[in-house]
């Protein structure tokens, strides 16, 4: 396996739950949209060769310009979909012939390090088909009906919560696509088990959060504010 990576920001959802009238990638914290944060925490890392970037299609042009202000280099910004798997699909079509690995990353989450970017890409080595970061549940889980009534408690044991990068060798995360109906899924990972690749977890950090709502963004801001001074 490649010791290095293409990285593959997705970064074309509207961010309707945020409710700032603005899509999600372009929303400041810290003086840079979200999707500066997220590009310069893959381009930084060690394991990743270069970026591909894919957002909403009036946004292609927007994003390019914000990226060369906050000084992040990339190989293309391209139009994604209307799903993820739609935008993701599309970035895959911006990938070379000589890149074999892929790091797939959502602009939602801003603050991954880029150690743990390498540390992910480093772990995908044989017989795995697919690394991600992910953290194991702590709270305590009920499945309920549409009305609230709570049906059972679920078994939290062996329950994590996956986060992004999400490394694939290309051709396995292609063929994925190509032979998998997404509509539903939630992230590569899916797509990669349904096809029957195998999937494995590293640990992942837990201020790699991922930004919905408004409440997340002041999480955001802070926990920039501390890296910048020095603390983690």
């Amino acid at each position: 396996m490649s010791g290095a990576a293409l990285g593959l920001l997705v970064a074309a959802g509207a961010g309707e739950r945020l409710g700032v009238g603005v899509a999600k990638a372009f929303v400041e914290v810290a003086g840079q949209p979200l999707l500066a944060h997220a590009a310069r925490a893959l381009a930084s890392a060690e394991r990743i060769d270069a970026l591909v970037v894919v957002v909403a299609g009036e946004d292609v042009e927007r994003a390019g310009k914000a990226l060369a202000e906050a000084g992040v280099q990339v190989r293309a910004v391209v139009q994604g979909g209307v799903e993820r798997h739609e935008s993701v699909a599309r970035g895959l079509e911006a990938l070379g012939a000589d890149d074999s690995v892929v790091a797939v990353h959502d602009a939602a989450r801003p603050l991954a390090t880029s150690a743990l970017v390498s540390r992910t890409v480093g772990a995908l080595v044989d017989p795995w088909a697919a690394v991600a970061p992910a953290l194991p549940v702590v709270d305590t889980l009920k499945l309920a009906d549409d009305a609230g009534r709570v049906i059972r408690t679920v078994d939290r044991r062996g329950v994590w919560a996956v986060q992004t990068p999400q490394v694939f060798p290309v051709d396995v995360l292609r063929s994925a696509h190509a032979r998998i109906d997404a509509r539903g899924l939630t992230d590569d990972l899916a797509l990669v088990e349904r096809a029957g690749g195998r999937v494995r977890l590293v640990e992942g950090e837990h201020t790699n959060v991922k930004v919905t709502y408004p409440d997340d963004l002041e999480l955001v801001a802070a926990l920039l504010a501390a890296r910048a001074g020095g603390q983690r």
